[in-house]
């Protein structure tokens, strides 16, 4: 295991934990330094993952409307990074939360919020992913 992921993750969890019994509100939060964007970045990701296989993994925290899986020009191979926007940005939270420091397929993720600037061609992409979901609750 990567011991400076490890070490992170479990600086972010007393971190929170501190929040929790100082009582904190939601908007004293270090999370709410990100409160203005619904995008994370996911670093050190398994470079055989596809958009789908990550979309699984972080749809369990909330419904992603764009990835942009960073590939190389030339080859079309992953480059072990991408960034994920949420529908909602609360979903943010429990992705950093819950996922950052996972281990998937040997590598340890990193899961950070950020703030990500659309190419044009992302835009296209986030115009094809904004489907009507037939179980999403309205």
């Amino acid at each position: 295991m990567n011991r400076g992921s490890y070490t992170t993750k479990r600086r972010i969890a007393k971190l929170n934990d501190q929040e929790l019994e100082a009582g904190v509100s939601e908007k004293g939060s270090w999370h709410n330094d990100y409160n203005d964007t619904a995008f994370i970045f996911i670093g050190s990701l398994p470079y055989n993952l596809t958009e789908g296989d990550i979309l699984t993994i972080f749809s369990q925290y909330g419904n992603p409307v764009f990835i942009k899986l960073a590939r190389d020009k030339e080859t079309g191979k992953s480059k072990g990074f991408a960034f994920l926007k949420y529908e909602d940005q609360r979903s943010t939270i429990l992705a950093v939360d819950n996922i950052d420091g996972t281990v998937v397929l040997g590598r340890t993720l990193r899961v950070d919020h950020t703030y990500y600037k659309n190419k044009d061609d992302d835009e296209e992409l986030e115009r094809a992913m904004s489907f009507d979901n037939p179980y999403e609750r309205r």
